[in-house]
C-alpha cells in the first residue's frame, strides 16, 4: 500500500465519481479504477458500494476515509518539517510596521514569506517610526516597515524602498472641497489640520513644514493623534482635514474622500529598515519576499 493509493481513494470518495476524480488527479479512468480495486484487494474489504450509475462509501469506507486523510496530512507535515531542516530556516522574526503606510505591502510580504519559510514564526509589532528605529538598534526587531527615515536616524541601519505613495488630502464627503478633483495647498492652508503626533512621527511634521513653506504659511494643526484610526475618525466627524498617503484609500473606503494635491509634492518613500549586522539572515529573506510580491 502506497501514499498514492490513499490519494486516489480520497479523491474518488470525495467526488463519488471515478471520472471526475480521474480528471482531478490527471490520470486515466481505467487506471484509477484498477488502483482502487488493488487497494480493496490488499486490505481485504470493499470501500465502495457500486451501482449502475452511483458510487457510495461503505461503512468501512467512511472510517477508512477519515484515517486516509489523517495519513496524508501527517505525510504533508513531515515533508514541510523536513524541508525546514534541509534549508536550515526556522525560528522567529520580529517585524515592526506602520499600519497606514504598510496596508498594501505587509499582507503580500507575509503571504510570500510564510509560503517560502513555513517554519519561521512572524511576530508583528504596530509601532511608530521612532519606536521601530530604537528597537532595531536594541535588536528587539529584525525588520521595520516604515517611511524612509532621515540619514541621521538611519546611522548603522540599511533601508530598501518597497513603494512610493502620493500625499493626499483626506476630507469628509460632506466637506465643501470634497467635490473637487484636486486641491492646492493654498486652498487648505487656512483649514484645521488633523495630524499624526509630533512625538511619535517627527518626520511627518518635517514634511508638513516643508510643504506649507511653499505657500509661505505654517500648518494650522488643530489636534494630533498617534494612529491612523483616530485620524480617520476625527476627519469623518468634520473636525478638519488630514494629509495622508494614497495607500490609506483601502482603509477608509467611502468614509472619506482622498484628493490629490496639486502641484504634486514629492512622493512618500516607504520601505524596509534592518540591521545589516544581523546574523540569522531572516531580515534579508523577509525583505526579498517583498520583491517577489510586487
Amino acid at each position: 500500500m502506497e501514499l498514492r493509493h490513499f490519494r486516489y481513494f480520497v479523491a474518488v470518495a470525495e467526488t463519488e465519481n471515478v471520472s471526475r476524480a480521474a480528471l482531478k488527479l490527471r490520470v486515466s479512468q481505467p487506471g484509477l479504477s484498477r488502483q482502487i480495486r488493488d487497494l480493496e484487494d490488499e486490505i481485504g474489504f470493499s470501500l465502495f458500494e457500486r451501482g449502475a450509475k452511483s458510487l457510495k462509501l461503505t461503512a468501512a469506507g467512511k472510517t477508512f476515509l477519515t484515517e486516509a486523510k489523517s495519513v496524508l496530512q501527517h505525510a504533508d507535515e513531515a515533508v514541510k518539517k523536513a524541508r525546514i531542516v534541509s534549508v536550515g530556516v526556522g525560528g522567529e522574526i520580529n517585524v515592526g510596521y506602520a499600519p497606514s503606510l504598510t496596508v498594501q505591502i505587509l499582507p503580500v510580504v507575509l503571504r510570500v514569506f510564510q509560503e517560502k519559510y513555513p517554519g519561521v514564526r512572524v511576530v508583528l509589532h504596530d509601532l511608530s517610526t521612532e519606536e521601530m528605529l530604537a528597537q532595531l538598534c536594541e535588536k528587539k526587531l529584525e525588520v521595520g516597515l516604515s517611511v524612509r527615515p532621515s540619514a541621521k536616524l538611519l546611522r548603522g541601519l540599511s533601508f530598501q524602498e518597497l513603494a512610493r505613495y502620493e500625499i493626499c488630502v483626506a476630507v469628509t464627503p460632506k466637506h465643501p472641497l470634497a467635490k473637487m478633483k484636486s486641491i492646492s495647498l493654498e486652498q487648505i492652508s487656512r483649514e484645521p489640520l488633523i495630524a499624526y503626533s509630533r512625538k511619535d512621527y517627527p518626520e511627518y511634521h518635517v514634511m508638513l513644514q516643508k510643504l506649507f513653506a511653499l505657500v509661505g504659511r505654517k500648518p494650522k494643526i488643530a489636534v494630533e493623534y498617534d494612529g491612523v484610526t483616530s485620524i480617520v475618525a476625527a476627519v469623518e466627524s468634520g473636525r478638519g482635514f488630514a494629509l495622508v498617503p494614497s495607500c490609506v484609500a483601502c482603509l477608509v473606503g467611502p468614509r472619506l474622500k482622498l484628493l490629490p494635491l496639486r502641484p504634486s509634492p514629492p512622493l512618500i518613500s516607504v520601505g524596509a529598515v534592518w540591521q545589516p549586522s544581523a546574523k540569522n539572515g531572516l531580515a534579508e529573506k523577509f525583505i526579498a519576499c517583498a520583491g517577489v510580491g510586487k
